[in-house]
């Protein structure tokens, strides 16, 4: 591995030596008036910057390099005009982009982000200063400019929530922002809808009750079991994200509609941040490196194959497998089937069309066939997803009180079921059911968190996946009255060694402590 980085890193200095990457000649302005256009329109290039010499792109790639240079006529950002009269609300907290929240007179918000990015903050201040800035910098010309545009019908025929952003340029006399106006001015931005509060439902939304973001509600599913994320939607916005290659979905990518059913709550996903779908990363000696298995893997070209699904659930790892524990090689290929046929071939033609005319002559064809053989091969890619996640499954309760009930079917199969009892709040309710089979499943762990939960781990049988057990918090009641043919112990019991009551059996190992952080369990991802 050493070697392989030393190598690489040979490489990149020589291609950054020999392109002539320097600082003075790199980052310049955002987007620049092409043509003469009417006073309420421009012609403007999303990134002139990035168009290089061959010898850079030999090195570094070409990218979308003839994207971000191309002049695309857009309208001119009129603060009072557009959604009926916008106010500036404050600057948005974004590591790359440039963003700013506004908020229309019906309490509607929407996010104004920069197309072109300045990811030098995602750097150690140790590099800031370095060439490895403005190679960052360089390789933002990766990105689709205008790939979030293809989205919104691509989504809504998927049945996947979506935002519905508009191009807009600001023009360099433009002081709408106060203090920030300078920022803004010159820059070429995408306008969409934020999904905060009751205010910003659509049409469609009228059983939401509300919105929140990822963080609060991980934290409301883990406190109270009377709150539920609804996975199927999860995973149909998942196989979303691999038809068009978006690899950066981490829980900041999502915001949450609320649905209330009686005394349950649901959760339904809401992608936002459709910055890196379409990437073309594989051109260019060092890009083509850098993106292997060993280093950058998840940064993926989007191509007529998924040549790398794990590589583009790298990103997502922590929020997948708390929010696609429940669902089965069958849900997955259902969900895949309904994916691929309601995203027909005029869908995706439509979707790309909604490109800028001269972005779309330079490359809505090719868009276009990729998108229609990632469609045709979605099962595929969904079977792949489904057996990464199915390798080592982490199930956890709430700090609510809950039942979980193991049963070792047979030597190829294991049930789990999570129970809710009744109690003041909520009806007695089954939170949870999977068979898990021996040839997918490696590892089974189980955590009950806070409350005071019961586990029990039955069935006698030859083979057996290894299940790991967490009390939690509170005086759990674990029992392990099944048998597993051979020497090893297939059940470990993880608790404090006071204050539960623990059957160890013959078949559970005692990995009690008096260490409290035996309890811990991540449940935020901070």
């Amino acid at each position: 591995m050493h070697l392989r980085i030393k190598q690489l890193a040979s490489i990149v200095s020589l291609g950054f030596l020999l392109s002539g990457c320097a600082d003075d000649d790199f980052f310049q302005e955002d987007a620049r008036i092409a043509r003469d256009a009417p006073a309420d329109s421009v012609w403007v290039t999303a990134g002139r910057h990035y168009k290089r010499s061959w010898l850079h792109r030999f090195f570094w790639g070409d990218h979308y390099r003839e994207l971000w240079s191309e002049p695309v006529k857009v309208p001119v950002f009129d603060m009072k005009q557009i959604q009926g009269g916008l106010t500036f609300s404050e600057k948005g907290g974004g590591y790359q982009s440039l963003s700013f929240e506004l908020v229309d007179s019906l309490g509607r918000k929407y996010a104004l982000r920069s197309i072109d990015k300045d990811p030098v903050e995602v750097l150690y201040d140790f590099w800031k200063s370095t060439f490895v800035t403005n190679i960052l910098r360089d390789q933002t010309s990766a990105a689709n400019p205008y790939g979030a545009l293809i989205i919104p019908k691509l989504a809504e025929a998927a049945g996947v929530y979506h935002t519905n952003p508009k191009l807009y340029y600001v023009a360099k006399n433009d002081s709408s922002f106060g203090q920030y106006s300078r920022m803004a001015q010159g820059k070429l931005f995408l306008l969409e809808e934020k999904y905060k509060s009751v205010a910003d439902r659509k049409p469609h939304m009228q059983h939401v009750a509300g919105f929140d973001d990822s963080e609060d509600v991980l934290k409301l599913r883990f406190n109270t079991n009377t709150h539920h994320f609804k996975q199927e939607a999860f995973a149909r916005a998942r196989l979303l994200d691999l038809l068009v290659g978006d690899w950066d979905r981490h829980k900041g990518q999502w915001d949450w509609a609320i649905v209330k059913q009686g005394p349950e709550i649901f959760f339904e996903p809401i992608p936002k941040d459709r910055d890196q779908v379409f990437l073309k990363m594989d051109d260019g000696v060092v890009p083509f490196i850098a993106t292997s298995k060993f280093l950058a893997r998840k940064l993926q070209t989007f191509n007529h194959k998924f040549t790398d699904v794990k590589a583009l659930t790298i990103n997502a790892t922590f929020i997948d497998e708390r929010l696609l524990n429940e669902l089965t090689a069958d849900d997955w290929q259902r969900i895949a089937g309904e994916v691929q046929q309601d995203v027909t071939d005029k869908v995706i033609e439509d979707a790309v069309k909604d490109l800028p005319q001269p972005i779309y002559k330079l490359i809505g064809k090719e868009i276009t066939d990729k998108l229609k053989n990632r469609r045709d091969m979605l099962p595929e890619a969904a079977q792949e997803m489904y057996e990464i996640l199915a390798r080592e499954v982490t199930i956890a309760g709430s700090d609510m009180e809950e039942e979980f009930i193991v049963k070792r079917l047979d030597d190829t199969s294991t049930e789990v079921t999570i129970n809710r009892p009744q109690s003041t709040i909520a009806p007695a309710r089954q939170l949870y059911q999977r068979v898990f089979y021996t040839s997918e499943t490696k590892l089974i762990t189980l955590h009950g968190l806070a409350g005071e939960d019961t586990f029990i781990v039955e069935g006698n049988v030859n083979d057996a996946i290894p299940v790991k057990i967490y009390g939690g918090l509170g005086e759990d009641e674990i029992t392990d009255r099944s048998t597993v043919k051979g020497r090893k112990k297939m059940t470990e019991i993880y608790d404090t060694e006071r204050g539960n009551e623990i059957d160890f059996g013959t078949e559970a190992k005692d990995r009690t402590t008096r260490d409290v952080r035996v309890h811990a369990y991540d449940r935020e991802g901070n």
